[in-house]
């Protein structure tokens, strides 16, 4: 009996093996369907991607030329927004926010005249562009009126800045304050042979040919106020120190001089020569 049960047992065994195959092959034919199913979505996805790049490579100049144009674009919107390229005729034309951040600009130098500096504009000269969007074609340039901040130029400092400042010269112009058509300015150009710039502002008070004056247009209790003079102050010092310019000192025989022509028995000699 046992016997019997034995290979029952075992028959039942065998009966359950092809239902196993079959779950086998059913989930190879579920693995496969999966695997083509994928390759499927492979070969669209580089279907598509061929084709975007076919249809990239038959219009790169025109995808070029769309990025060109949108560069440009943007370039021009940009220079009008902050103004880099326009042309300032007049001190009424630089807009507030300008002086107020003491941009600084660059010029030709016209002329030095009694009532200052004439400076023509040179704004950023971008090729192509600056021409088309220039709003003064065919005007003639209309200089700038500009005076050295916190200085109180001497004849001998106006002469001395006719001289060291040629007509046609590049000079940078820091914007300080404007009042009316004036713009008060730190006034800057390149040493000869050199690329590093000095301030022509403490340079005539160095050589003691200006005097420090009251900054015009900008409030005695600012911090800008008070740097820039702190700044002056330390040029003019130095010039009074080494007795250059206005601060020099009669020799001993000059004031010994003087003090003699100013002296009685100086006028009294005078009159009895006279008489005689």
């Amino acid at each position: 009996m046992a016997a019997g049960r034995s290979i029952g047992g075992g028959g039942g065994n065998v009966n359950n093996m092809p239902e196993s195959c079959g779950e086998t092959e059913t989930e190879t034919e579920q693995g496969e369907r999966l695997r083509q199913q994928r390759d499927q979505g492979n070969r669209s996805a580089d279907n598509i991607v061929s084709v975007i790049s076919q249809l990239a490579d038959d219009n790169l100049t025109l995808v070029r030329n769309i990025s060109t144009g949108l560069a440009v674009a943007g370039v021009i919107i940009i220079a009008r927004s902050i103004k880099l390229i326009t042309k300032f005729q007049a001190a009424c034309d630089i807009p507030a926010r300008f002086i107020e951040r003491n941009v600084s600009l660059r010029g030709k130098v016209h002329s030095i005249t009694e009532k200052g500096l004439e400076v023509e504009h040179v704004p950023i000269h971008l090729p192509l562009l600056s021409p088309l969007l220039s709003k003064h074609k065919g005007v003639s340039p209309s200089p700038l009126l500009v005076h050295l901040a916190g200085v109180e130029l001497t004849p001998e400092g106006r002469v001395w800045l006719q001289k060291n400042l040629a007509p046609a010269q590049t000079v940078g112009l820091k914007l300080i304050s404007r009042e009316d058509d004036i713009l008060q300015c730190l006034v800057s150009r390149s040493r000869q042979g050199s690329w590093r710039s000095y301030c022509m502002n403490e340079e005539v008070l160095r050589l003691g040919l200006a005097r420090t004056a009251p900054i015009a247009g900008v409030l005695p209790d600012s911090r800008l106020y008070w740097r820039l003079h702190k700044q002056l102050h330390r040029a003019e010092v130095k010039a009074e120190r080494k007795g250059r310019g206005l601060w020099k000192e009669d020799s001993l025989w000059d004031r010994t001089s003087k003090a003699f022509r100013d002296s009685a028995l100086f006028r009294l000699m005078r009159r009895i020569f006279k008489r005689t």
